[in-house]
């Protein structure tokens, strides 16, 4: 038996196309697949190596930037006092100048308590720290206050009678609570 191939139906007999040169055409189509699959291959790899570099940039510039923000939460840590004590040199200057005049009168000195203590005052309050010193009568705040003595009184009950102790805040944070004494239950 011989086999018999037709030509393809869209042929004409005078087009008529050899195996091998089917054969050529195939391996050329599949030679041009294999180049477009690798041309876009080496395209990806790029890519790929783009992308990568890309990453590990990123990832550099973000533990430098960790890193940085760690330094600086250390600075501050460790310099964040200097404000504040920068405010109390000119206190600790005028008790000194105080202390050196030898032969001061009662007044002198109490005078120079006073202004002392204004100063004083003052450094605190540029520092934001802040007085707690409830008025009598003051309704007891437990996160504020802090009871020392309950007595009889004709005031509300749970209401602050005297301060025996400032408090301070810093910044809306309590550093020490007022010591203070409250009014018992009727």
């Amino acid at each position: 038996m011989s086999e018999h191939k037709n030509p393809p139906e869209n042929t004409s007999l005078g087009d008529a196309v050899s195996p091998e040169e089917q054969e050529a055409a195939m391996a050329a189509n599949e030679a041009d697949a294999l180049t477009q699959v690798q041309a876009e291959l080496v395209s990806l790899k790029a890519k790929s190596a783009d992308l990568a570099d890309q990453y590990l940039r990123a990832k550099a510039d973000a533990e430098n930037a960790r890193r940085r923000a760690e330094e600086e939460v250390s600075k501050a840590r460790k310099f964040g006092v200097e404000s504040f004590a920068e405010s109390l040199l000119p206190v600790a200057d005028s008790l000194e100048a105080g202390l050196a005049i030898a032969d001061a009168s009662v007044e002198q000195i109490r005078e120079g308590a006073q202004a002392t203590l204004r100063q004083l005052v003052a450094a605190l309050e540029r520092n934001k720290v802040i007085a707690i010193n409830p008025a009598a009568g003051t309704k007891f705040d437990p996160h504020q206050h802090q009871a020392i003595s309950v007595v009889p009184a004709e005031q509300d009950a749970n209401t602050v009678v005297s301060v025996l102790q400032k408090g301070y805040s810093i910044a809306e944070r309590v550093l020490r609570p007022a010591l203070v004494t409250v009014t018992a239950p009727k």
